[in-house]
């Protein structure tokens, strides 16, 4: 049974608003960002019992509401944030109205939910491996994953700092771009240069490719990587990840033992049994793939991927198959979160009756213009929702 996906709904006039460009847009937050007078309970009833209400607001919240945003809601999310398919052991998993039997996407899964639902008409998430590109590919949203750093991160609960970014929701390119240049400046990209790196699309299953396939623009599929490059993405991602999430939750996890559903808990023992030559491999390793993918791109290219593997995974699926897809899905989303680039996933088809994402990664700091790019080049082609 699909639950509410706000965890808290604040009716018109909790908070004071601003008057701008998005006047009139009601927006859903992800409860690992602060809301003034709110605990922030980060999907885990055991973390919000031990938090006190936050005293300020998240300055990426209080921008969007400054211009004119009314905060509707916080909303669920996955357990600290360290999962990616939107079910809660604790809480439940709220609706993918695009797909009923299916998962909604996480960790931001109730900002998915509620921009789809259309309960908000903006979601804030947080986005570390997939966060906001998965649940938007999931529910058929535009979903933004900016250039690491170019948004404040105060007030946004970390799960692994040098990948954590916030990212946004909508449901069509305009009210995206109109959020998004409240956020971020203006930037350039005026004759793209596209990729479609075979190496990449042979990730996913023939189908995936080739319902994608007809919205790609004429494109270089040389390989992204060298050879074995590929294979290394999702471990590198886990073990760099995992040598942050430890030191933000280890402490906290040692000393409450809390309670942890399917999946998350060998996450966190794996994360905090790491060793430090593991972590020393990772960390060369994960170096190495920024610099190769950001020389790739230079300041024009704009590699075009599956945002997913396929269609969202359907509710109560497990073991080795939902570790398969999410493996895949890793290799795919690492990328972007290795080399710190912004990432626009766009609801362009549908498979299986459900939606699927098609993404476009930047160069850094290019994030409105690869939007623009994004609405210009591909919003007529965007299936109805």
């Amino acid at each position: 049974m699909s639950i509410d996906p706000f965890v808290a709904r604040f009716p018109a006039g909790t908070f004071p608003d601003g008057a701008g460009p998005l006047s009139g847009l009601r927006l859903a937050v992800k409860d690992n960002l602060d809301i003034a007078g709110h605990v922030t309970g980060s999907g885990h009833p055991g973390w919000a019992a031990a938090r006190q209400a936050a005293t300020q607001t998240a300055p990426v919240v209080g921008m969007l509401a400054a211009a004119g945003a009314r905060i509707a809601g916080k909303t669920h999310m996955d357990e600290l944030a360290y999962s990616l398919m939107g079910e809660n052991a604790h809480y439940g998993t709220p609706l993918n109205p695009a797909a009923p039997d299916r998962v909604p996407g996480g960790s931001s899964s109730g900002s998915a939910s509620a921009v789809a639902q259309g309960l908000a008409d903006l979601g804030i998430g947080t986005d570390t491996g997939g966060s906001v590109r998965l649940p938007a590919s999931f529910c058929g949203l535009w979903g933004w994953r900016p250039t690491h750093g170019l948004l404040p991160a105060a007030g946004m609960q970390p799960l692994a700092a040098s990948y954590d970014v916030p990212g946004l929701f909508a449901r069509d390119a305009a009210t995206l771009l109109r959020a998004a240049a409240v956020l971020a400046p203006a930037s350039d990209l005026p004759a793209p240069r596209y990729l479609a790196p075979a190496d990449l699309w042979a990730e996913v299953p023939a189908a995936t490719a080739a319902t994608l396939r007809p919205f790609l623009p004429a494109a270089d599929a040389a390989p992204l990587f060298p050879s074995g490059t590929i294979e290394t993405l999702q471990p590198v991602f886990r073990i760099a990840q995992g040598k942050e999430v430890a030191e933000t939750f280890g402490a906290w996890i040692r000393a409450a033992a809390p309670e942890f559903g399917p999946g998350v808990r060998e996450r966190f023992d794996g994360a905090m049994a790491l060793s430090a030559a593991e972590i020393a491999a990772a960390e060369a390793a994960r170096a190495a793939i920024r610099a190769h993918v950001r020389s790739v791109l230079g300041r024009d290219g704009v590699i075009v991927l599956p945002t997913a593997p396929g269609a969202a995974p359907r509710l109560g699926t497990a073991g080795a198959e939902m570790e398969c897809y999410r493996n895949t899905a890793i290799r795919l989303l690492s990328i972007a979160g290795h080399a710190g680039l912004p990432q626009i996933t766009m609801p362009l088809a549908r498979i299986e009756e459900a939606p699927l994402g098609l993404s476009l990664i930047g160069p850094p700091g290019t994030d409105l213009a690869l939007m623009a790019l994004a609405a210009e080049a591909f919003a007529a082609a965007a299936a109805p929702a």
